[in-house]
């Protein structure tokens, strides 16, 4: 197994027609035997903090997160797709933002371009769950897929809740527009959409493993080849700081905050027992690293 760190640039031919300064798109590659592992930025996200905090203790969970150099009232999380090639197939884990979410990402068509892959050559694009910063990114500008020629796959149980007609009106305001957005997104590429449960390989050598908690129908993804195995988590660690240093406390940013502990606490220990290397979406690095234990905590490390 082989991890490199490099720093892709590019413009693009928007940037170059209009003089703008080149953008950098920080990489992470990793080998699985023959096949190749690259985090792909698509740009961050900007949330108010109580997003994270939800019911936490306001004065503890600053303490918290000032211990990792976060204060003000706004949370920057970057977000780390995951390209996946193994000569057959091209897998995008997750789809990004798209132009409709926030300014501040939707910058996957730009890494992918940085990256030498056209969104045609994606074979498959495979969700972990369908937040906006995960799904909205299948459509361009004018409502068309981005990914011409690739089959979608979402778990069966994620697809459900966001289909369901009743979610919109029992997700809670602040997350009404989710629902809305997922919905049309999801029926815009029902005819190359496909489900799957929880234990099933959905591809050859990447297993889909039941994460829910944060969404209902969360899940994470086990790559292996031969003897090398990385997991894409998603949000079920969703930063590097509280999910990691408090891995029992509370998120709200997770949809069910005592399902979103079970499966963190589960997820942690096994990536920290084995010496998985995993993606995170939210973490830091490109997202690719592994976890340590510390103490009764855990830490993410991004050099292996």
């Amino acid at each position: 197994m082989r991890i490199t760190r490099r720093d892709i640039m590019t413009g693009g031919l928007a940037a170059l027609a209009t003089g703008q300064a080149m953008q950098a798109f920080a990489a992470t590659e990793m080998a699985l035997g023959p096949a190749q592992l690259t985090t792909l930025s698509d740009g961050n996200l900007v949330l108010p903090l109580d997003f994270l905090i939800g019911d936490l203790p306001q004065a503890q969970a600053t303490e918290a997160l000032a211990q990792h150099g976060i204060t003000g009232d706004t949370l920057t999380p970057p977000c780390n797709l995951t390209l996946y090639r193994d000569g057959t197939n091209t897998v995008l884990f997750d789809a990004g933002s798209g132009p409709a979410f926030m300014p501040s990402a939707g910058k996957l068509r730009d890494a992918l371009d940085a990256a030498g892959v056209a969104p045609d050559e994606v074979t498959h694009v495979l969700f972990t769950h369908a937040h906006p910063d995960h799904l909205w990114g299948v459509l361009d500008d004018f409502d068309d897929p981005v990914f011409a020629n690739a089959a979608h796959m979402i778990g069966q149980a994620e697809h459900a809740y966001w289909t369901d007609p009743a979610t919109v009106g029992t997700i809670g305001e602040a997350r009404a527009s989710f629902a809305v957005g997922a919905a049309r997104r999801l029926e815009a590429i029902a005819d190359r959409l496909e489900t799957f449960t929880p234990g099933q390989e959905v591809l050859p050598g990447i297993l889909a493993h039941d994460t829910r908690g944060h969404t209902p129908g969360h899940v994470s993804f086990e790559i292996g080849q031969g003897n090398s195995a990385v997991m894409v988590v998603g949000d079920a660690i969703g930063n590097g700081h509280l999910a990691l240093a408090h891995p029992g406390w509370a998120s709200g940013a997770d949809q069910n905050a005592e399902q979103g502990i079970a499966t963190r606490l589960r997820l942690l220990d096994r990536l920290a027992t084995e010496g998985m290397p995993m993606v995170g979406f939210h973490l830091p690095g490109g997202g690719l690293g592994r976890v340590e234990r510390a103490g009764d905590a855990y830490r993410f490390v991004t050099e292996v």
